[in-house]
């Protein structure tokens, strides 16, 4: 694996000299001696998430920041363990609870203003400190979604949890795939419970610190919450907080937990006008930074999954290394169906439109993209943000692969430099989408995965059962259903006149771009 720093971002690559994340690394950006775990599925990680507040207790210290939140939504199958439940029991045993919500745009917009804040007024009801916090770029949201849990009297307990899975409804899903039991629809093809993949990473060791960083440097920013009056004036009818209460010092780092090396990648827009984060001026693209710095290191597989995968910048970060690299591929598992119905979805098939043909034109045979179904042929909603590169480097985090998560809204990814956890969460994911888990849990990993030990193997493996669903769906379901639950993702068939319209609410809305004027010129990150 060699020197970390030809893997990961250096201090002056990250390029934010303000942040305090890095101040305990030295010349680093990373920090050693870390034990990561991938949650597949939201029932996993809300299980742990449970199990993990419920151990807290007086002095110890909860902190979290969620994008969409549900105040009622379960993290098990019990009542009782509602999210607005299990964190004010915490709250009574005398453990300080501290939110960041985003407020998020009107309901009427297809956004969750009022189920945000209803967790946001149930909490702080109850004596959490949670803020709804607006302090983003126009038409911008904080899409971070993490857990710090520290323990006053134990560090070795402390833990966080980094990922693109928030407290709300149609995350409590499965490896079965049937959909959360408390659900929200999406498209109709998703049906009345939409099938959810999804996927966080549990933090053990000194990392934690810098993910409680992450989470004080946006709680300590001074700019106002809300520069609408109107909304000033609700909150304080409400009871809501106006301003940051102040935190508690922070601990030292954990001691540690494993052989794990993690660096945080962040994204923050530049805010402008004057109102910028003071952690961040200009904002922090050490995200895109960091996926450009790994992928140029690329020889043999990339594997990604995604909820997006848009656009030229996406496809520029590939294309130069698959030129370069005739001996590499691509693999890209997104949603079969995006998540907008009608025009609105023309605008993400031309995102789709613009990475993945024009990847497949540099590289043909070497770039694949396919979605997921459950076992009754529903398509499953691909939320998970992970990008595994060579068995080496392995990303879970809130960012997709697209210029809005690049630049222009916040976001946080935890990235592992390290063989072992890389290939096994390579292989983790490829086992539940080859049907093979239950031989995996059987016989083990490697035995189950024999022929997708090697990536180009595994490229191989997953065209063949794509090519054998795809002929029994096109054969008319006869016969027993092959294994496997990969389907080769169609390439949108748009107009000429479709990709003229929908190139602007694209660019504008759905995949906006958050850098300084300089650097948009510039087209560099």
């Amino acid at each position: 694996m060699g020197d970390p720093a030809d893997w990961l971002l250096t201090r002056a690559e990250r390029g934010n000299p303000l942040t305090r994340i890095d101040a305990l690394h030295g010349d680093r950006a990373w920090s050693e001696g870390n034990l990561v775990r991938p949650l597949i599925h939201g029932a996993t990680y809300f299980r742990a998430l449970h199990d993990a507040f419920e151990a807290t207790g007086p002095g110890d210290l909860v902190m979290f920041t969620d994008w969409q939140g549900d105040a009622d939504e379960r993290l098990t199958s019990e009542p009782g363990s509602e999210v607005v439940e299990v964190l004010s029991r915490a709250d009574q045993r005398g453990v300080a609870v501290y939110g960041l919500v985003w407020r998020s745009h009107l309901d009427q917009t297809g956004f969750f203003a009022t189920e945000n804040r209803h967790l946001g007024e149930q909490l702080e009801k109850r004596g959490a400190k949670v803020l709804l916090d607006m302090r983003v770029r126009a038409g911008g949201s904080h899409h971070q979604k993490f857990v710090v849990v520290r323990h006053r009297d134990d560090p070795t307990r402390d833990v966080a949890f980094v990922g693109g899975i928030d407290l709300a409804h149609n995350r409590r899903d499965d490896a079965a795939h049937h959909g959360d039991p408390q659900a929200q629809r999406l498209t109709d093809e998703y049906g009345a419970h939409p099938p959810w993949h999804d996927v966080q990473a549990e933090i053990r060791g000194p990392a934690v610190h810098d993910v409680e960083t992450v989470f004080r440097e946006r709680w300590e920013d001074p700019t106002p919450l809300t520069h609408a009056p109107w909304r000033r004036a609700a909150d304080a009818m409400r009871g809501l907080a106006g301003s940051p209460a102040p935190l508690p010092e922070q601990w030292p780092p954990p001691p540690p937990a494993g052989s794990h090396t993690v660096q945080l990648l962040r994204t923050y827009p530049d805010l402008r006008h004057g109102r910028d984060y003071p952690f961040a001026r200009g904002g922090e693209r050490s995200v895109a930074r960091g996926y450009a710095k790994a992928v140029a290191r690329a020889e043999r597989l990339v594997y990604v999954e995604d909820q997006y995968f848009w656009g030229r910048d996406v496809a520029r970060v590939f294309e130069e290394r698959l030129r370069a690299q005739p001996g590499l591929r691509l693999v890209v598992v997104i949603p079969l169906v995006p998540d907008l119905d009608g025009v609105n979805r023309v605008p993400q098939l031309l995102g789709r439109e613009r990475s993945l043909a024009r990847l497949e034109a540099v590289a043909p045979g070497r770039v694949a993209a396919y979605g997921i179904e459950n076992r009754a042929g529903v398509p499953v909603y691909v939320h998970a943000k992970v990008c595994v590169i060579d068995d080496t480097w392995a990303g879970i985090g809130s960012d997709n692969f697209s210029r809005r998560s690049w630049t222009h809204d916040s976001e946080l990814s935890a990235v592992v430099l390290d063989e072992g956890y890389a290939r096994d969460l390579r292989l983790t994911l490829a086992a539940e989408h080859l049907d093979r888990l239950e031989e995996a849990g059987e016989h083990g990993l490697e035995a189950a995965m024999d022929d997708c030990l090697d990536p180009v193997g595994m490229f191989e493996v997953y065209a063949a059962v794509a090519d054998d669903l795809e002929a029994w769906h096109a054969g008319g379901q006869r016969g027993e259903r092959p294994p496997g639950r990969l389907r080769r993702l169609p390439m949108p068939q748009l107009t000429a006149r479709q990709r003229a319209w929908a190139a602007l609410p694209l660019d504008l809305v759905h995949d906006p771009d958050g850098r300084p004027k300089a650097l948009r010129e510039a087209d560099r990150y």
